[in-house]
């Protein structure tokens, strides 16, 4: 992983109500999290080398950004979803693709029959393409994200009527 890549995953921490993240890369593990005060506000973004061999040696305290106040974090705006809706969420942060390549149809689209197993979509984390399944049969009712757009952990995806 490089500069830059820290520098963006840093970015994508401090912009999201994630506190805490950690990726393992080539034998080389990255932790990033947010330290807080007592009021619950962000202090900024603290990386913490793992104790693991071939660790990447990186500042203990990240300078030169602002957090992002605690009262300007985005709300979540997804509804809650009844008892016979099942929503996919991202798994990750990263970037989300509806088709395995740009010239692919998508793997799925609303009013489609899925089945539990089937890919959904792919979220780009650190150059790695991660197949998102679909975790129950029935039908996709929503999209709520468009293609090459970037995703929060835990962000709903589909919303899936359950058959």
């Amino acid at each position: 992983m490089d500069l830059k890549g820290i520098r963006q995953l840093i970015k994508m921490v401090e912009g999201s109500n994630i506190s805490e993240i950690e990726i393992e890369e080539e034998g080389k593990k990255l932790k990033i999290s947010k330290n807080f005060s007592t009021n619950g506000s962000s202090q900024g973004v603290q990386m913490i080398p793992s104790a693991m061999p071939q660790v990447m040696q990186i500042p203990q305290q990240v300078t030169g950004m602002t957090p992002l106040p605690a009262e300007a974090a985005p709300a979540p705006t997804a509804e809650t979803p009844s008892a016979n809706e099942y929503e996919a969420l991202s798994p990750m942060v990263g970037t989300f693709y509806r088709a395995p390549s740009p010239d692919a149809d998508p793997y799925v689209e609303v009013g489609q029959k899925v089945l539990k197993g089937q890919t959904l979509c792919i979220v780009e984390a650190m150059k790695l393409m991660n197949e998102i399944e679909c975790e129950v049969n029935g039908k996709v009712t929503k999209i709520l994200i468009e293609n090459a757009q970037p995703v929060e952990y835990n962000q709903v995806l589909f919303v899936i009527e359950k058959s």
